[in-house]
């Protein structure tokens, strides 16, 4: 869920200023989940801009802070939470580590990256949320690793309800800073859309699974 509604409105209208929503019905783009989709949201983009990194470390903080107190760790997912989880746990002066998609296959083939205790609390930092797949695996890594995850920040939620299902099965609690319907909101104000896009949009929205098909 988004957090807070005027953030979500900043963060929509930061990643339209940056151009790092990016549409192709024609060519779609092809999620780790493996579902076609005529939209990504590139959030690696706004660690190029201070101004923008900045506010959603601050917004960051400020919802771990409110939400989730009494944290030991936190934790990025790989890779495109990496950068903004170093930057949370600066803040919070607290330590960090980071989740693969898989165990490397050389050396300690490690997982999880970084000092971890079993026993601890930890938050997850995410840039985005498709389906929710690869970002509950780095849930259940720790789990697995013996650490108490309190739940998840996202900076991005594309609001499917295969994702809804997933989080509430593995009872994890998601706060986002924004999501694909103020996103959307914002880009047809913007003319950032045509009219075009937005009906491929909302036909994907009906039945993302079937949509690329």
């Amino acid at each position: 869920m988004v957090y807070n509604s005027d953030t979500a409105n900043t963060i929509s209208e930061y990643l339209l200023q940056i151009k790092a929503i990016k549409l192709n019905a024609k060519d779609p783009f092809t999620w780790a989940s493996g579902l076609k989709s005529p939209i990504y949201c590139d959030n690696r983009k706004t660690l190029s801009f201070h101004k923008i990194r900045t506010f959603i470390r601050q917004q960051f903080v400020q919802i771990i802070n409110e939400e989730f107190p009494s944290i030991d760790v936190v934790a990025g997912v790989a890779t495109g939470a990496i950068a903004h989880g170093v930057l949370v746990a600066q803040e919070l002066g607290l330590p960090f580590v980071y989740v693969r998609p898989s165990e490397k296959k050389h050396g300690l083939e490690n997982k999880i990256e970084g000092q971890l205790d079993s026993g601890q609390s930890v938050i997850v930092i995410e840039d985005l949320i498709s389906t929710g797949k690869s970002s509950l695996s780095a849930v259940d890594a720790l789990r697995s690793a013996g650490c108490e995850v309190k739940g998840m920040v996202a900076i991005f939620n594309y609001n499917l309800e295969k994702a809804r299902e997933n989080f509430k099965k593995a009872k994890c609690r998601l706060y986002t800073l924004a999501d694909y319907d103020h996103l959307i909101q914002h880009a047809v104000a913007s003319n950032y859309i045509s009219d075009k896009d937005l009906k491929s949009l909302e036909k994907w929205r009906e039945n993302p699974d079937e949509w690329g098909n």
